[in-house]
């Protein structure tokens, strides 16, 4: 029988690329996310209800992520891996000039949305001896100028997973933080609120990332023996690496 990864925030990005990934690969996959027409047109394009599941929430709510899992059924109730994905970032100015809202915006996805589907599906992924990944991303561990909210949800990402790790070592579950750098899709378009010119501003001449690198990188953590964990693992595009530390002269 094949095997059932779960994947949030599938309707583009990371999301997306991993689960045409997976699939490629002879897995079966639980699609969600809050754009009904997207995740519904990716589920057919993936093989329809034989091979892909469309599951639209928010994953913000916890009554609407409960009742969404807990309708899950036949083998699409049995998942494998769960690939926490979903998140976004909003606004790229410095903590003075930012909207709160936007910042609990964050935390309530990044953070919150991402244990609640943790821990109603660890008890399952317990039982299939399954695996975790889990998107942080290199602003886990390198902060810079705007960042602020964003970086600090995902240091979060980062800590989870390995606090995850510890306490699952002796279930057979394995937890992998996937922490990439510069990497091109909606994702910046979000982030910039729509605009264009500075999306394209961002990925000038830098070869960045792409959606199918982080896919693939994710597939090779799942396909590892049983007994292998990869802790963390921060992907960057060549072109990118660090710069000084910033220094303000009076």
């Amino acid at each position: 029988m094949p095997k059932t990864a779960l994947i949030t925030g599938a309707t583009s990005g990371f999301g997306k690329a991993t689960a045409e990934r997976f699939v490629r690969e002879g897995w079966n996959v639980v699609l969600t996310g809050r754009r009904r027409d997207r995740l519904e047109r990716l589920a057919s394009d993936l093989g329809g209800p034989e091979r892909a599941l469309a599951l639209c929430f928010d994953i913000r709510d916890r009554a609407e992520t409960a009742a969404a899992i807990a309708g899950l059924t036949g083998s699409f109730a049995e998942i494998d891996v769960l690939v926490n994905n979903a998140g976004l970032a909003l606004g790229t100015g410095p903590a003075q000039d930012c909207d709160l809202d936007e910042w609990k915006t964050m935390i309530d996805t990044n953070i919150t949305g991402l244990v609640t589907i943790t821990r109603l599906m660890l008890d399952g992924l317990i039982a299939r001896r399954g695996l975790v990944v889990n998107l942080a991303s290199i602003a886990s561990s390198w902060p810079y100028p705007g960042g602020n909210v964003y970086g600090g949800t995902k240091a979060f990402v980062r800590q989870f997973s390995l606090g995850l790790r510890s306490d699952l070592s002796s279930k057979g579950v394995r937890v992998t933080s996937i922490e990439p750098g510069l990497s091109e899709s909606e994702f910046s378009l979000v982030r910039t609120g729509g605009d264009q010119a500075a999306y394209d501003r961002i990925y000038a001449g830098a070869n960045p990332l792409q959606p199918e690198d982080i896919a693939e990188t994710i597939y090779w953590v799942a396909s590892l023996p049983p007994h292998v964990n990869i802790n963390s693992l921060e992907v960057m595009p060549v072109s990118q690496s660090w710069a000084p530390f910033q220094i303000h002269r009076a």
